[in-house]
């Protein structure tokens, strides 16, 4: 998968049903009764994809488009009917359009941070950064929260992810990056796991009891360090999976029938969303992938239209296709976003115009675990400038990631100093998800 940089280094009737959710009205009395009726599913996921759409992705042009704004705010894509009566999404996200049944489209999302570090790490941690502490991301919490040794990596970044840190909880919870990205129809080699030049499991076990020899000698020594301590944890998981044959299966996308792999395509993107859905029916519990060159301040169309749409809507909507088939998505929870919108108002940079940085309005995509596909919650105002109503903040959407994974977002961490953190600072659970 390419590495890209950035400029700074629900249907209609069941809208009626509950009464007006994009404006939040919505109220927990109507949830009460709901879930007293039955209609609100339980959290069941036991495993996550979180696809971070770096550089930031316009709404107008993909899942929020406003064909009857002005010319200099609609811009050029046309919206499309999809496999739910009354939601579209733009003409080029064809392969999305038959498979919204199986997500949902958050619209409204909203914060204040435009800058590319500062939203990334708002949206991988579902907290507001602040100077004095690192926010753990979703992947180190879905670790530290329900994964039990093995000899599967808990958590895999495909092929990285730079904000999908463990921040305050330490290094034990940090993702295993495959640091480079399959290619269809061929074993993938992961740095790390595949046994190379000559290396035998064998003297992988003498090498790792040479290690267990010098760690009783210097034990001593770093009984109060942290991050020895995590690194001890991160060597142990090293030398399990190395020496797992399971392990190296799970990342083996050559096992997958050509049928189920066709229709991930050949692109990077596509494969990898083959390798994590491999990597999640193999028991890996989190896995997180990056896909670049949403920073359209130029050319916004035509980049969008010839380069970076067609693999996303073909990558994606095979992974929602793919989860499926295999009986997945129920118990998989799968969440997309960029770190903020683009200007709803074309700039004009360059002959077609472009679009900026914009976190007053932006969209999110869940789907799995619970959650009730073939939904748009929230509502932007007619420009897709601002919400229409209150909004939803990153926040709430990492509430509900976490509930869906059946974890407490209200639950306290303790720092290394005892500091109490909570892992959602300021979120609630989006309770329409789930009815």
């Amino acid at each position: 998968m390419a590495i890209h940089r950035t400029c700074d280094g629900m249907r209609r009737r069941d809208f009626l049903k509950v009464g007006a959710i994009g404006g939040m009205g919505f109220t927990l009395a109507t949830y009460l009764r709901m879930a007293k009726a039955g209609q609100v599913k339980p959290a069941r996921a036991k495993s996550a994809i979180f696809i971070h759409l770096a550089g930031g992705p316009s709404h107008l042009d993909t899942f929020d488009m406003k064909p009857q704004a002005p010319d200099e705010y609609r811009g050029k894509f046309r919206p499309i009917d999809t496999n739910v009566p009354g939601i579209q999404i733009s003409e080029h996200l064809p392969k999305l359009a038959k498979c919204v049944d199986k997500y949902v489209i958050l619209r409204g999302v909203t914060h204040t941070l435009a800058a590319h570090q500062l939203g990334s790490q708002y949206v991988n941690t579902g907290t507001r950064p602040i100077a004095s502490l690192e926010y753990p991301g979703y992947g180190a919490v879905v670790t530290k929260e329900t994964w039990q040794p093995s000899d599967l990596p808990p958590f895999v970044a495909i092929p990285s992810n730079n904000y999908q840190t463990p921040g305050f909880l330490g290094v034990k919870y940090a993702p295993l990056n495959t640091g480079a990205t399959p290619r269809a129809g061929q074993p993938f080699s992961v740095r790390g796991i595949s046994l190379g030049n000559g290396l035998t499991v064998a003297e992988v076990e003498r090498r790792h009891q040479l290690l267990r020899d010098l760690d009783v000698a210097f034990r001593g020594f770093e009984s109060e360090d942290q991050l020895l301590e995590g690194l001890d944890e991160f060597s142990r998981q090293a030398y399990a999976i190395i020496t797992s044959p399971r392990s190296r299966d799970a990342f083996d996308i050559s096992k997958e029938s050509p049928a189920f792999a066709k229709m991930f395509g050949e692109t990077p993107f596509g494969v990898s969303c083959l390798l994590a859905t491999r990597l999640i029916e193999s028991g890996v519990r989190f896995v997180t992938l990056s896909y670049g060159g949403w920073d359209t301040h130029q050319d916004n169309f035509t980049r969008l239209k010839d380069r970076v749409l067609p693999p996303f809507d073909e990558g994606l909507a095979a992974l929602f296709e793919g989860l499926h088939q295999k009986g997945l998505l129920e118990s998989t929870v799968v969440f997309v976003t960029g770190e903020f919108g683009r200007t709803p108002k074309i700039n004009n940079r360059s002959a077609e115009g472009g679009r900026d940085h914009y976190p007053r309005c932006m969209f999110m995509l869940l789907a799995g675990g619970g959650i009730r596909g073939g939904q748009v919650l929230g509502e932007s105002d007619d420009k897709a400038t601002a919400p229409r109503h209150e909004g939803f903040k990153p926040d709430d959407v990492a509430a509900s990631f976490y509930h869906a994974l059946g974890i407490d977002h209200t639950k306290e961490y303790h720092t290394d100093t005892g500091r109490p953190i909570t892992i959602v600072r300021d979120g609630r659970v989006i309770r329409e998800l789930f009815a």
